[in-house]
C-alpha cells in the first residue's frame, strides 16, 4: 500500500489528552511520539500511546478523514476509541 495512509489517535493515559494525526507509516510515527522526537502538543503532554488507528487505501481519504475527527467534539472521539480499544490499551504493544 504504498500510497496509503493512517489516521490514528496517541493518549497520556485513559481519558486524557488525546491528539489525532495521519502519517503514511504507523510504526515509524508511534515511535517517533514515544521518544518524544515531535515537538508540540503531544511532546508536551506525553501522548504516546497508540489507543486507535485506521489504515486507508489513498493518503487523500486518511487526511480528509483526520481533518473531519479533529472537528468533532471530545465525546465523540472516546466513543470511537472505547468501541474497540475499552481501556485504551497502547495497540502499539500488540502489533495494531
Amino acid at each position: 500500500m504504498a500510497n496509503g495512509g493512517w489516521v490514528y489517535i496517541v493518549a497520556n493515559r485513559k481519558n486524557g489528552a488525546i491528539y489525532i494525526g495521519v502519517t503514511n507509516d504507523l510504526a515509524r510515527r508511534v515511535l517517533e511520539h514515544k521518544e518524544k522526537r515531535i515537538s508540540g502538543f503531544t511532546k508536551k503532554y506525553g501522548c504516546s500511546r497508540l489507543v486507535w488507528c485506521e489504515q486507508f487505501d489513498r493518503i487523500e481519504d486518511a487526511i480528509r478523514m483526520e481533518k473531519r475527527m479533529k472537528e468533532w467534539k471530545r465525546t465523540w472521539k472516546v466513543r470511537l476509541i472505547e468501541e474497540r480499544n475499552p481501556v485504551w490499551d497502547d495497540l502499539s504493544l500488540h502489533g495494531f
